[in-house]
């Protein structure tokens, strides 16, 4: 079945955050959803669910539980109970919970910046202590990658005194879009083993992988492993649908699953029901060939975009995103040089009439940076490169 990804559908007239927050005369490429319908499985669903009328409150089903547990074996052959999958509002609602849950007063929460922005929150939303490990940025010509820094994430386990409570993973990683290899995943594992540290796994993108890429649960990597991490994943960025605020918490021990369920609890963190419903449909394999093509359409626009950024954008370095449709734009050597006065997103937002995302909110190793969403037509895109383009001449 052919999937149209080029449609160029109007948002504007939706209250859509993405489409309505700069005003009718900017093209946004911003905050992380695509402009693309979610695939027709789940809208039959939806349909169906609106006819019906009421819309009273709910509960995860045992079917749906299992359904989510048969997609972690089906994708990456790690077998958990329907009992480990607790449903919450999404994963930044997961990640607090998780944080609340395994961390005490004043415990520290480690985090991988640049990374996206809700990670550096938590700290301050739960009473902890932020500790930071950079990453270490790589420049390969006019292309960045990034790496772990060993020694800077080892040092930064009991930092400032305080004990490291959770370990907070970005995996695919937002926004560098890199994917961790298995090898990379057991020494963090081990890592947090040794300091006595939870895991609190992100792997909201896991299934939005382009080219070859594959994607490796940290939690699948051993028992011992998963009995200290929470797992977050949600349907909401693979089929976009992030509006209907339905996500999951993979949780195989079962008495951190129990606190983590007593936190979800006394948080009020009740699932949206038309969520729940669009989740089975995603999970369950309806949607597949959808995400095949739309894997395909995104890796294109990668493709595209990093060779118009090494083409026509002299002083722009980018990364080649392994997993999400987030680019990451370096945009340094042109602040140093003069030809962007203050921040990237500013210059761009105002002389381009493009929106993007300010590196500076991504945390220390994102100053000079943009994040630039490419889920979205190629019309579209292409649209936005021109007018950027346009403003650095």
């Amino acid at each position: 079945m052919p999937f149209n990804f080029a449609q160029v559908l109007d948002r504007r007239a939706t209250n859509s955050t993405k489409w309505k927050l700069y005003g009718p005369d900017i093209l946004p490429l911003w905050i992380a959803d695509m402009d693309f319908p979610a695939p027709e499985p789940i809208r039959a669903v939806l349909r169906q669910a609106v006819e019906h009328g009421i819309f009273g409150y709910e509960l995860p089903t045992k079917a749906l539980r299992e359904t989510v547990a048969a997609r972690m074996d089906k994708l990456y052959g790690w077998q958990v109970l329907p009992a480990a999958v607790v449903a919450t509002p999404g994963v930044i609602a997961g990640f607090n919970a998780a944080a609340r849950t395994v961390c005490a007063a004043g415990e520290g929460i480690l985090v991988q910046p640049p990374v996206y922005p809700p990670f550096l929150a938590v700290h301050a939303n739960n009473g902890l202590t932020r500790q930071m490990a950079e990453l270490k940025c790589v420049e390969q010509g006019n292309l960045l990658g990034y790496e772990i820094d060993w020694d800077a994430l080892e040092a930064a386990f009991k930092a400032d005194g305080v004990h490291t409570g959770m370990f907070l993973l970005c995996n695919p990683h937002n926004p560098t879009g890199q994917v961790f290899s298995r090898s990379e995943l057991l020494r963090i594992a081990s890592t947090c083993a040794q300091n006595n540290t939870t895991i609190c796994s992100d792997e909201i993108h896991s299934e939005l992988l382009l080219g070859e890429t594959k994607h490796l649960p940290l939690a699948a990597l051993d028992p011992e492993i998963a009995a200290r991490t929470i797992t977050l994943i949600a349907p909401s960025k693979t089929f976009n649908i992030p509006g209907l605020f339905c996500g999951f918490a993979v949780i195989p021990n079962p008495k951190l699953r129990e606190k983590f369920k007593q936190t979800v609890e006394q948080m009020a963190m009740h699932v949206n029901n038309l969520g729940l419903v669009a989740a089975q449909p995603a999970y369950s394999g309806e949607c597949d060939d959808w995400l095949v093509a739309l894997r395909k359409y995104l890796t294109a626009n990668r493709d595209f975009l990093v060779s118009e950024i090494q083409r026509e954008f002299p002083g722009i370095r980018i990364t080649v995103q392994d997993a999400t449709y987030l680019a990451w734009l370096d945009c340094r050597e042109l602040v140093r040089s003069g030809r962007i006065e203050g921040s990237p997103h500013k210059f761009f937002l105002h002389k381009a009439k493009v929106a993007l995302n300010d590196g500076a909110e991504f945390g220390p190793g994102g100053e000079g940076f943009v994040r630039l969403n490419f889920g979205c037509p190629r019309k579209t895109l292409e649209e936005a490169l021109e007018k950027m383009k346009a403003a650095l001449v």
